[in-house]
């Protein structure tokens, strides 16, 4: 397939992407040819016919934006003469819905080597967790990390260690940590470092709480140590009973250790390494067995998106979850800021009133309390998003919303609740990439698939992050934290089919225990989010 200069994206659209740099002139596509008259680079808009002051763009069939000026066919949409627009919600106007799912014949009877938990989960690894309920005990993890990793075989020293030492002595430094792993089983023991359990409001440390219940009951978790002080708003009880109603059916081993109740704190660490270890070796009996498809829960995320990532890379995913949910299993799309400007196709796709209810009384209470601190949906693009032709949110939402395919959605999930049925789960989370997939895997994301135009390194303590470039471009030059390159879907050599088979092969790999690139490198991103805050 030879690739074309413009894309047009939807019957609806009075645009073009530009594909290519386009240079003044006449350009052609499927037997309609424009006056192009202004250069236009790659990834941005332009005009396919006259509009006026006021009148609306279109993008992906939906309103994008509003021009400022009257603008010729052929114009390039800018943030000078085009700002922010989307079609308010209403419940009123809910449609009825139908989709066709994708043919999955082919893999049915697929399956990945995953972690048969006790409750019916399984994980796609297998990990220790360190959790401090309080921002004080970060000092106490840090000086467990640094024993247990080293001497456990965990520790991955870098190139630039024995670069210092070289430098400062003209030697190497000598190997001081285990080299083979103690546990085999156990694929890494991780720390969850936050600023949060005291300080704040109640709602904060509640919040802390049911995510951090998230993690210790992750299927991808074998067991959790929890530090205490013993005096912060997030009490080790208050944090028991949240596990219990969330989730009632988890047998996880967690073992609690409070500062003020001991002698010292070298009494605390000594007793949270050594009764860690003894659970350590219980854990480690546990090894990988088939699973099905179906037990898979792969969150979708976009983070550094660019021009392209609308229409390869997020679509994609669309397809790749489409497949997981015709096969019984559960995907989660995050970022509900950057579902702004295509609300109304959510709320016809929720297979109830009450879903479709639930998901308004979420959304617009985010945006109220997003314009209280003065900020607003219409704000979400970056500077980075902007120059790759992102210039209202509503066209950056509308392309970050085709990863969630074409499926009816079968559940809305506020910040924390885990996920509890197949199919397509819209989970509330901002846009911001690291507290967004910070909450995909407390909801239960046992594989996360992050598409990104520009690049982005985000990864996640316990569940494997899969980067997939919307461009090739970014996938050669930043080929250290690349996955999977979409590319070829704007280049013209891969239809978005065959890309989502690629895509469906990896995620068996890494769900069987291959690194993605964001596990090599150790991106062990965790931020809780405050709600309100942050887009």
């Amino acid at each position: 397939m030879e690739q074309n200069q413009v894309l047009h994206i939807d019957a609806r659209d009075n645009v073009w992407v530009a594909l290519k740099e386009l240079s003044p002139g006449t350009v052609t596509y499927q037997g309609r040819s424009l006056e192009v008259r202004e250069p236009i680079a790659q990834k941005h808009k332009v005009l396919l016919a006259d509009l006026k002051k006021g009148e609306q763009v279109i993008m992906y069939g939906v309103p994008v934006g509003v021009v400022l000026k009257n603008l010729p066919a052929g114009s390039l949409l800018t943030i000078e003469n085009t700002k922010h627009y989307a079609e308010p919600l209403a419940l009123e106007n809910r449609q009825p819905y139908s989709w066709t799912p994708p043919a999955v014949s082919k893999w049915k009877e697929r399956t990945f080597n995953g972690y048969h938990r006790g409750d019916g989960k399984v994980g796609t690894a297998n990990y220790w967790l360190f959790v401090p309920l309080v921002f004080c005990e970060n000092r106490n993890l840090k000086v467990i990390e640094e024993a247990l990793v080293k001497q456990l075989g965990y520790y991955k020293p870098n190139q630039y260690e024995s670069l210092v030492s070289e430098v400062l002595s003209g030697t190497q430094s000598q190997t001081t940590y285990a080299t083979d792993r103690v546990f085999e089983n156990i694929d890494g023991i991780k720390f969850l470092y936050h600023h949060g359990g005291c300080g704040g409001t109640r709602q904060d440390a509640e919040t802390l709480l049911r995510l951090l219940a998230g993690y210790v009951h992750h299927p991808n978790v074998a067991g959790a140590t929890v530090l205490s002080l013993g005096c912060q708003h997030a009490q080790a009880d208050w944090f028991q009973s949240i596990q219990k109603e969330l989730y009632p059916n988890s047998e996880k081993p967690v073992l609690y250790f409070e500062q003020q109740q001991m002698a010292s704190e070298d009494a605390l660490i000594s007793a949270a390494i050594t009764q860690t270890l003894d659970a350590l070796k219980e854990a480690n009996e546990i090894e990988r067995k088939p699973a099905t498809l179906d037990k898979l829960v792969v969150g979708l995320e976009c983070g550094g998106s660019d021009g392209f990532s609308g229409i390869s890379a997020n679509p994609v995913l669309g397809y790749v979850s489409d497949v997981l949910v015709t096969l019984k299993a559960s995907t989660i799309l995050s970022e509900f800021p950057e579902l702004n400007g295509v609300e109304q196709n959510i709320i016809n796709r929720c297979e109830t009133q009450e879903l479709a209810e639930k998901f308004v009384r979420i959304q617009r209470a985010y945006e109220q309390n997003a314009q209280a601190v003065g900020s607003g949906f219409d704000m979400n693009p970056s500077p980075g998003n902007i120059k790759d032709g992102l210039i209202t949110d509503a066209i950056k939402s509308a392309g970050a919303a085709k990863k969630g395919g074409a499926a009816p959605i079968s559940d809305i999930l506020d910040y924390t609740e885990p996920v509890t049925k197949p199919g397509l789960n819209l989970l509330c989370t901002p846009g911001n990439d690291v507290e967004s997939t910070t909450g995909l895997a407390g909801s239960g994301a046992n594989v996360i698939l992050f598409t990104t135009g520009l690049g982005t390194p985000t990864g996640n303590p316990v569940t494997p992050v899969i980067k997939v470039a919307s461009n090739t471009k970014l996938a050669e030059r930043m080929h250290d934290i690349i996955d999977v390159n979409t590319g070829g879907v704007i280049e013209g050599t891969q239809s978005i089919e065959d890309a989502a088979e690629v895509m469906l092969e990896k995620i068996i790999s890494v769900a069987s225990g291959e690194l993605s690139k964001a596990m090599q490198l150790e991106q062990n991103d965790f931020i809780p989010w405050k709600r309100g805050v942050s887009l």
